[in-house]
């Protein structure tokens, strides 16, 4: 493998991961701003009241994006699989 495949494989896994966490930091992000906004309006600073409501937001994300997330992981395994027959040249 020479360093110009080895560069760019590391490339397109840095930016694959970056693409398959997005829609999950997004969601926390909004969910922490509304809470964090809530909690500044009524003056109620509980840190449960910050730390529950992402983890559910979290969990609903992974449950609905679940499908995309498997076929986003496979086509990547798969892609990454067939390319490893031109690396060893």
């Amino acid at each position: 493998m020479n360093p110009e495949l080895a560069a760019e494989l590391f490339k397109n896994t840095i930016v694959f991961s970056l693409y398959v966490v997005a829609p999950f930091l997004g969601v926390t992000l909004v969910v922490g701003l509304v809470t964090s906004l809530v909690q500044a309006v009524t003056s109620l600073q509980e840190p449960t009241l910050s730390f529950a409501p992402k983890i559910l937001a979290l969990a609903g994300a992974m449950v609905l994006l679940a499908p995309w997330l498997l076929r986003t992981l496979s086509e990547f395994a798969i892609a990454c699989i067939t390319r490893m027959g031109t690396m060893a040249h």
